[in-house]
């Protein structure tokens, strides 16, 4: 699988995620802002990978003879949503005395990201029901973090397993992250892969050739709520319509227990041009209104369990998610 990005000593190389799959292209970043516009303009995207490129661009700035604290600022102003990208410029803020150890820590956080992937991988394949066809949504694999995956992550663990017979992806409108990247990462490792639309999931789920919903996140409140690519909102109902397990993978550094549900998360609202527009030309009249969250919520009783690096969380959520983050 191809990284996401690669830490060079003194520049950042970084797939631009846009092109895919019509081009592998990688980028060099050599300043903040380089850093700064690539995670705006979704040239990388997932909340883990984000925080481990902004840890990067903290690294680049201080190169540049920039403040710590104006890094910080230019990078804290990207993306609202996703907790990782504010716990790794803080993990940043503490550690980055001078230029060799914000790189050390970066490199760091790179490295955990991964070994909590991997982890989460092995813990969240058990869970998934024996040879079942599993639908996810959006992209949580290795491209959308520091290179093994979250919910891409579970689901390729337990194909090795054998527990998964085929993998069912979401188009995930508009920025079709589904259709251009989770595809691409399956195919990659050979799992046998269906590409749908976001408004058939329904229709699969209703006839019963869905076993089970594994998705990512961007922020975790503490009583379990789920922050992640719009339309997961509408997979976590129909789940638990349908009575089929719904489980979330993240890391611990996308659990934000400092807010109480998921009313208090910051829903990102990007450009309407990502809407009317695929591939450079406008799918609608360019006078229509249009509205684009990026994000919805998933209710904590609509989560069959949340999978961590630390262990796998069950409701109730308030309890068990503080449990894992105590160590307990």
């Amino acid at each position: 699988m191809l990284p996401a990005f690669e830490w060079k000593g003194d520049y950042l190389l970084l797939l631009d995620q846009r092109l895919l799959p019509w081009e592998e292209k990688y980028l060099e970043l050599k300043t903040l802002e380089e850093v700064a516009i690539s995670i705006e303009k979704m040239m990388v995207r997932g909340a883990p990978a984000i925080g481990c490129v902004a840890a990067y661009g903290v690294v680049l700035a201080m190169k540049e003879g920039k403040g710590l604290e104006e890094a910080i600022a230019r990078l804290s102003r990207t993306r609202p949503t996703a907790v990782n990208l504010f716990w790794a410029l803080e993990r940043m803020r503490r550690a980055a005395v001078n230029i060799e150890e914000a790189e050390k820590e970066a490199i760091n956080i790179e490295r955990e990201d991964y070994q909590a992937n991997v982890k989460m991988g092995e813990l969240g394949s058990e869970l998934i029901p024996e040879a079942v066809n599993v639908l996810t949504h959006c992209n949580a694999g290795a491209i959308a973090t520091s290179g093994y995956g979250t919910a891409v992550g579970v689901i390729r663990k337990a194909w090795e397993k054998g527990r998964v017979k085929r993998v069912y992806v979401d188009e995930t409108r508009p920025y079709l992250q589904g259709a251009r990247l989770t595809t691409w990462e399956f195919l990659k490792l050979g799992i046998p892969t269906t590409l749908i639309t976001d408004n058939m999931a329904g229709f699969f789920i209703s006839k019963g050739e869905i076993g089970a919903i594994v998705v990512g996140a961007d922020r975790i409140a503490a009583n379990g709520d789920v922050a992640n690519k719009i339309g997961t909102l509408t997979l976590s109902v129909l789940a638990k319509e349908y009575d089929i397990p719904f489980f979330v993978a993240a890391p611990t550094s996308t659990l934000d227990l400092s807010i109480s549900s998921g009313a208090e998360i910051p829903i990102e609202e990007r450009s309407k041009d990502e809407v009317l527009y695929i591939n450079g030309r406008n799918i609608a009249p360019l006078n229509v209104d249009v509205r684009h969250p990026a994000f919805d919520v998933s209710p904590a009783e609509n989560i069959t369990a949340i999978i961590t690096e630390k262990g796998i969380a069950y409701p109730p959520y308030g309890e068990s998610l503080r449990k894992i983050m105590e160590g307990r």
